[in-house]
């Protein structure tokens, strides 16, 4: 393996953690502001909108805009760190931090 597709991996693995942080940190922020809101419906439906565009606009910037080789290998990294960080929210949100669904009906 050279030292040139070392560092798209490792590069494209942090892309994918920071997209993922993204995207599940505004998932996170979401509902917990659906309760604030008079309107949730809109709220959610723009926060989906958004978190899905930057997220699909980060994964087409690494796989194909960055350079024409490596693609697969760049878009399965980044997935990788954006699941990885996925795992990782899960987990800090399971640890007691997260509102009951309950406290959402409410």
């Amino acid at each position: 393996m050279n030292t040139s597709l070392l560092f798209q991996l490792i590069l494209s693995l942090f892309s994918g953690l920071l997209l993922g942080a993204i995207f599940f940190g505004g998932l996170w922020m979401t509902v917990k502001n659906l309760k604030k809101t008079r309107h949730p419906a809109p709220l959610f439906l723009m926060s989906a909108l958004g978190r899905t565009l930057l997220t699909l606009s980060g994964f087409w910037f690494v796989g194909v805009w960055l350079s024409p080789e490596y693609q697969w290998q760049r878009l399965v990294a980044c997935l990788l760190g954006f699941f990885l960080m996925r795992h990782i929210s899960t987990r800090y949100i399971e640890s007691g931090t997260t509102p009951t669904t309950q406290d959402l009906r409410q």
